[in-house]
């Protein structure tokens, strides 16, 4: 029996080692901006604990010292959650690209793996084909001579 062999085999191979590298690309970005979003996180726990000590300063006993710092510490806390939503934002920028890579990826994969699919059937016809002429030929040798 004849052996199917896919002559685009080579580049099926590549396609999939690509989609294998998208896959990595797009967890490994997918795990940064849950990095990210946990950072943020963090910056708003500690900005929600620094106006607290600042409302409790301004409670008791005032000492103007303590105020300006817990206010400056405030300040400080809302300038760093800016640069850390721009931080989150480049991050779900590039989970969305690398999203797309790997869905480009695994619709590269798949046409070839249909083509495959589609060559192989091929074969399959012509094999059945090439056994149906066999079995004519036998017939008709058997046939010639009786």
């Amino acid at each position: 029996m004849a052996k199917f062999v896919y002559s685009m085999q080579n580049i099926l191979n590549i396609k999939l080692n690509l989609e294998t590298q998208a896959k990595s690309a797009y967890g490994i970005a997918s795990a940064k901006v849950r990095e990210e979003e946990e950072k943020l996180e963090e910056l708003v726990k500690e900005k929600r604990r620094l106006e607290d000590v600042y409302r409790q300063a301004s409670i008791g006993k005032l000492v103007v010292r303590d105020l300006i710092d817990c206010k400056k510490a405030v300040d400080f806390q809302r300038e760093e959650i800016k640069v850390q939503i721009v931080n989150l934002r480049v991050a779900q920028k590039n989970l969305e690209i690398a999203r797309k890579r790997l869905n480009e990826a695994m619709q590269e994969r798949k046409t070839h793996e249909k083509l495959k699919e589609h060559e192989f059937e091929d074969f399959l016809v012509e094999l059945a084909d090439q056994e149906k002429k066999e079995i004519d030929e036998l017939v008709s040798y058997r046939y010639g001579q009786m």
